[in-house]
């Protein structure tokens, strides 16, 4: 089971960390993403992480703002979160994938319960 931690309130400009944890399997097994879902919307891919760690993949609105890195010595993987803007508020989810490469929800199966994210202008 995955479960992220680190949401809040931030202010724009301001910076988040956010952890995925698991129980029960060992995430070095599987390339990891995280995605948000803001009100109404529908859910976007943010980031992705490989196996090893070497190789990640950012959507382009977090591109240089956001970095995702894992440590799987301690079954986490983390998205530090900086330069915050009113729309990166949104509830942020972790996702386990067999493989690396695709950014698409339906290749990921394992879900974690989100954070919620809320930058204030």
């Amino acid at each position: 089971q995955l479960q992220a931690s680190g949401g809040g309130l931030a202010q724009a400009g301001g910076s988040l960390r956010l952890s995925c944890a698991a129980s029960g399997r060992a995430l070095g097994n599987y390339a990891m993403g995280w995605f948000r879902q803001a009100p109404g919307k529908e859910r976007i891919f943010v980031a992705l992480i490989d196996q090893s760690g070497r190789r990640t993949t950012y959507a382009d609105s977090v591109k240089g703002r956001f970095t995702i890195s894992r440590d799987n010595a301690k079954n986490t993987v983390n998205l530090q979160m900086s330069s915050l803007k009113p729309e990166d508020t949104a509830v942020y989810s972790c996702a386990a994938a067999t493989a690396y490469g695709s950014t698409w929800s339906a290749a990921f199966h394992s879900w974690g319960q989100g954070t919620q994210v809320t930058v204030s202008s």
